[in-house]
């Protein structure tokens, strides 16, 4: 079910948690994707934060308040949109474009994802550089990075 990822210690040791508790098959299989990215890095971190919001989701909603909504690229193409909904009941991390509007809209390469999402890259200096686009209220984007800050804690 998990590939293994060298450079993403924190993935690849609760994955191997999870096996020997058992709790493997709460994992759901990621959904497939136009571009074959069902098995990319970004989905499998996005699943993990998924959990992670499942969790923490009611604390969540209230200090962030806010959807996000993540469009991943891939030579240039959408290849993935997740929807990080922290704003509506006890939150939710889904697969797929936002059901309500988003309030910030990421259009990021999966490689820059990446890097943002395992702290490897100051978003905002990420963002002046033209690395990725926001549309909807930038912001936000202070609030997103706080979660992934978080998530790597968890």
């Amino acid at each position: 079910m998990w590939r293994r990822l060298d450079h993403q210690p924190k993935i690849k040791a609760r994955a191997s948690s999870q096996a020997t508790q058992g709790k493997a098959s709460a994992r759901q299989p990621a959904m497939a994707h136009p571009l074959g990215l069902s098995e990319s890095q970004s989905c499998l971190v996005l699943e993990d934060i998924s959990h992670y919001v499942k969790e923490m989701g009611a604390q969540l909603v209230r200090k962030v308040n806010t959807v996000f909504q993540l469009d991943i690229t891939r030579d240039g193409k959408i290849a993935v949109q997740w929807t990080i909904d922290l704003k509506n009941g006890p939150g939710d991390v889904y697969p797929g474009p936002a059901r309500l509007p988003a309030d910030a809209t990421f259009t990021i390469p999966e490689p820059v994802f990446m890097e943002l999402a395992l702290g490897k890259m100051n978003p905002q200096k990420a963002f002046l550089a033209g690395k990725f686009k926001v549309s909807g209220k930038v912001l936000l984007g202070q609030k997103l990075e706080r979660i992934f800050k978080d998530w790597a804690k968890f």
